[in-house]
């Protein structure tokens, strides 16, 4: 069989289907989430590598952790599944040489990776690039992937984004607006999976369209509506992508670790690494964020990650386990983790003006707090389906303060999403508010 053999079936509406015709060399598919962007995105990459022999893509996201548990599962079970049943389409696990890619019988290739590990696919020149999940992306991310579309085998080379609405000044919105990048906006109505072409509802579509519809706030305005919205009274104004989320590095062993741990079942369980610095600077670099585990589960997990085969611990042990203060939880933690824990200081409001405090550049030009990126050891598939946050990151510019009738701003958060806020702030608590010299002047 040849790829002028295979029969693809594939309905592009709307934006989708002008994403076909457009030659633009950089394109941003934008919309709600379930309207079928980054499915279009995949059709697009794969038919191109099938119709125009010895053409290179890359699939990218920002950590290759997400990459593999999303964008690759669609293009697998809905884009390419007859492909690579048919043997037109082989799958390349990568080698010390070459990065993980996708082989094409006509001599095309998709290679697939994260930006936290940009060796292997920067190494290389490209045709197509399509970044799923664009706004996780730096604009310099952006641009150093722009650099290498200089292959030349298609007569146009072109940068695609997929991505749900994001602030209004995130820079895909504000490269849109000055013109540098054409926006394509994606609506329910251009997928077939979930709205008829009469424009009704199919099964899937209401089952669908009631996730979102219970959103509330900004996740609402942005996965919901398709709109580019900032949230009011955001507590961590101070969080700014392109200082605080750093690359991963190799950590000293002399820099002290803690383990944080927020409980959860029906809410995620959090999991957080931190590492210190001799100066103090905190690290998130390794995070657990998962539903539906059990305690014990979870404890299990924990070791794997740092432990042998032999149960030899492969990094610095935490100089403290902190927790949250549910005794029965914390019980089964320390049973199974061989490990004694400290109940976390909780108050909310010193807890929380540490953290910004942190989040400030200092006099040597650098914050107190860093996000470590492609700290997530997975991703949860239900949280991440139903759009909502997969991590402690993804909490950040959703995290506000709490509305009184009326109108004005509590002082306290609003109790939704905000788990991966809680562990943090459990963190910096531990070392900027209870570790305080408290003086009593008589």
């Amino acid at each position: 069989m040849t790829a002028t053999d295979t029969v693809v079936r594939y309905e592009p509406r709307g934006a989708a289907a002008t994403l076909f015709k457009t030659r633009a060399s950089e394109v941003a598919m934008a919309g709600p989430a379930g309207t079928g962007k980054s499915l279009a995105c995949l059709f697009r990459v794969h038919l191109s590598a099938l119709n125009n022999p010895g053409i290179r893509c890359l699939i990218v996201r920002k950590t290759a952790v997400s990459l593999g548990a999303t964008t690759l599962v669609t293009f697998e079970k809905k884009v390419a599944k007859h492909a690579l049943e048919a043997g037109l389409v082989r799958w390349f696990g990568g080698s010390p040489r070459e990065a993980a890619c996708y082989r094409y019988d006509n001599g095309s290739v998709i290679v697939v990776g994260g930006m936290d590990k940009p060796e292997k696919v920067l190494s290389s020149e490209y045709d197509l690039v399509f970044a799923d999940e664009a706004t996780e992306l730096t604009e310099t991310d952006w641009e150093t992937l722009g650099t290498r579309l200089r292959n030349g085998v298609l007569s146009w080379q072109q940068q695609i984004a997929a991505c749900n609405p994001d602030r209004p000044k995130h820079w895909i919105k504000q490269r849109s607006d000055r013109g540098s990048m054409r926006m394509l906006h994606s609506r329910h109505h251009d997928n077939p999976a979930y709205v008829n072409a009469d424009g009704t509802l199919t099964d899937k579509g209401r089952d669908y369209m009631a996730k979102l519809d219970a959103l509330t706030g900004v996740r609402r305005l942005r996965y919901r509506d398709g709109i580019w919205a900032a949230a009011e009274g955001l507590i961590y104004d101070g969080w700014d992508e392109a200082v605080h989320s750093i690359p991963a590095f190799k950590i000293p062993d002399s820099w002290t670790r803690w383990l944080v741990i927020d409980f959860g079942f029906t809410n995620p369980f959090c999991a957080q690494w931190w590492a210190e610095d001799p100066d103090g600077r905190l690290y998130l670099y390794r995070e657990i964020y998962r539903t539906k585990r059990l305690v014990e589960d979870h404890a299990k997990h924990i070791l794997k990650l740092v432990t042998d085969d032999d149960g030899n611990w492969t990094e610095p042990k935490p100089r403290a386990v902190i927790c949250d203060h549910d005794a029965e939880d914390r019980a089964t933690l320390e049973k199974h983790l061989g490990m004694g824990t400290e109940p976390a200081k909780k108050t909310v409001s010193d807890g929380i003006q540490a953290t910004q405090s942190r989040f400030k550049t200092q006099a040597d030009g650098r914050p107190r707090l860093f996000l470590v990126q492609g700290a997530l050891v997975e991703v949860d598939p239900d949280l991440d389906a139903a759009k909502k946050p997969t991590c402690t990151e993804e909490e950040i510019t959703g995290y506000v303060w709490a509305v009184k009738p009326g109108g004005a701003l509590k002082e306290e958060p609003l109790k939704e999403h905000d788990h991966g806020m809680d562990a943090m702030r459990y963190m910096v608590a531990q070392r900027d508010v209870v570790a305080q010299t408290r003086v009593r002047w008589l």
